[in-house]
């Protein structure tokens, strides 16, 4: 989520929320569900659940380079006593050029 810049009118931020306790849950959330219990190994039923999405966005700062952008999304999902973040980005990883960056230090998820 570091270091992406949209002040120059390129790209776009969506988000949805999925209050799913006691409610018939939507598609993705069940997909978000299994794939909890796949990567964890354990029973997951979602009460909660939002996904962010950067749609085609610049690094940071813009101004130097419009042209790659980045499409990513971070899912947080929880079902009341454990939370998970699932942090999913386009086929071909991250496309900016991460020489011209302010950090050199770049990763791809979190630390």
């Amino acid at each position: 989520w570091d270091n992406a810049d949209f002040s120059r009118g390129v790209g776009t931020t969506f988000y949805q929320e999925f209050p799913t306790l006691n409610t018939v849950k939507p598609p993705f959330v069940r997909d978000v569900e299994a794939k909890v219990r796949r990567y964890l190994r354990s029973s997951y039923s979602a009460a909660w659940t939002l996904k962010i999405t950067w749609e085609k966005a610049p690094a940071y700062a813009a101004r130097t380079d419009t042209r790659r952008t980045i499409t990513y999304q971070a899912i947080l999902t929880t079902d009341g006593f454990r939370s998970y973040v699932l942090m999913l980005y386009q086929e071909g990883g991250m496309r900016w050029d991460y020489t011209r960056l302010t950090a050199t230090n770049v990763l791809i998820g979190y630390t």
